[in-house]
């Protein structure tokens, strides 16, 4: 059996003070259409990157959030499956656990430079919202209110939680 090639990636849960998680918009191209998944703000270490420089790059480049303490990592989500990150058989997200005051998100990216990453916009998210929600839009994972729940109720865990898809 061949290993798979598995893209490390890391992911930040933004939780402000109202208990409201910030969330990316999503907007992926599929043979039957557009599909609409929320998710996490964050992506892909690069090659002799820690997770943590990614996680400060990727938060300053989509949110400009600046992180000035090590946050906690709470989750790890392996998907596998074909056509989930070019190149790869699928991605590890290790999620890291931020409490910030809100913000109005704009990084140092530019729209073309979110949308070349398939990223439309940013939303913050009730608990409430996210478990209530009857739409066609997903989230990753799928079943975010359960974990996000504990994490609002009872902070990080003593140890990382692996999540489903």
């Amino acid at each position: 059996m061949a290993l798979l090639r598995l893209r490390r990636s890391v992911r930040a849960v933004v939780i402000d003070e109202e208990d409201r998680v910030l969330l990316c918009r999503l907007v992926v191209a599929e043979p039957a259409g557009p599909v609409v998944v929320w998710v996490a703000p964050g992506g892909g270490v690069e090659s002799g990157e820690s997770a943590l420089a990614a996680l400060r790059r990727e938060l300053r480049e989509e949110t400009g959030l600046e992180l000035d303490a090590e946050p906690p990592q709470v989750w790890r989500q392996e998907v596998v499956g074909p056509g989930r990150v070019a190149g790869y058989d699928g991605v590890v997200n290790d999620y890291f656990l931020v409490r910030t005051a809100s913000f109005r998100p704009r990084g140092a990216l530019s729209d073309d430079e979110l949308a070349a990453e398939n990223i439309e916009g940013f939303r913050w998210w009730k608990l409430r919202d996210i478990a209530g929600y009857r739409g066609t839009d997903l989230f990753s994972p799928r079943d975010l209110a359960t974990p996000l729940a504990a994490l609002i109720d009872g902070g990080a865990p003593g140890s990382v939680v692996w999540i489903g898809l």
